[in-house]
């Protein structure tokens, strides 16, 4: 995991717009397993810059700081702030408890990197964020459908975008093929740490859809 800031585009970044239409803005999930699996990219872009890692502890994943690093960023900042304040909590109510929020943080902060542009009213009728560039938001699912029509794992980051996404159930909706088989043989790539982030968040989204039933 390399060691850097947090202020260009990033892992919640590219998950939103998988999780969005490239040209109209639209969810492709619901808001609220949309927000868990941005919940734990925002969490992986701490674990990729190496400011936080997941370990084991009481029988529960728990998130712990590695560094106080300044990130760059007023979101991963915040999250990490958090983390720092209350170190006790294991990964799935983190993941819970961020995800309250932070799809529209995670927005809000695409609109201020100029990568969506705010939401407009047509008619009284609230119309979601349309991304600024069609290219830049096709791209991320673009790579992953390359990856997977390749049989190929994609590069790191990437790697943990594909399992987030999966986790989400947004795989088999959105991809041109959802291989079961070759998203646990990419996830099998990654490290201990961000292979048990992508359970958690995979283990918050089942517990969301059973409740919603």
């Amino acid at each position: 995991m390399a060691k850097g800031d947090l202020s260009r585009p990033s892992l919640a970044d590219d998950l939103y717009f998988v999780m969005h239409d490239d040209v109209t803005g639209r969810p492709r999930l619901h808001p609220r397993l949309a927000s868990l699996g941005l919940a734990g990219a925002v969490i992986g872009e701490l674990m990729l810059t190496e400011r936080v890692t997941i370990e084991l502890a009481s029988a529960q994943d728990r998130l712990y700081v590695t560094s106080r690093a300044p990130t760059g960023d007023p979101l991963t900042q915040g999250v990490l702030s958090q983390v720092i304040a209350e170190p006790q909590h294991p990964v799935l109510t983190w993941l819970v408890f961020f995800a309250r929020t932070i799809l529209n943080d995670v927005t809000d902060r695409m609109i201020a990197a100029n990568l969506l542009n705010p939401p407009s009213k047509h008619m009284f009728k609230q119309h979601p964020p349309v991304p600024v560039s069609t290219n830049t938001a096709a791209w991320p699912l673009a790579r992953l459908n390359l990856a997977v029509q390749q049989r190929q794992p994609p590069v790191f980051p990437d790697s943990v975008l594909y399992g987030l996404f999966a986790a989400t159930g947004g795989a088999q909706r959105a991809l041109w093929e959802h291989d079961p088989a070759f998203v646990a043989t990419t996830i099998a790539t990654l490290p201990v740490p961000l292979r048990r982030l992508i359970v958690q968040t995979e283990v918050a989204v089942g517990k969301a859809v059973i409740s919603r039933r």
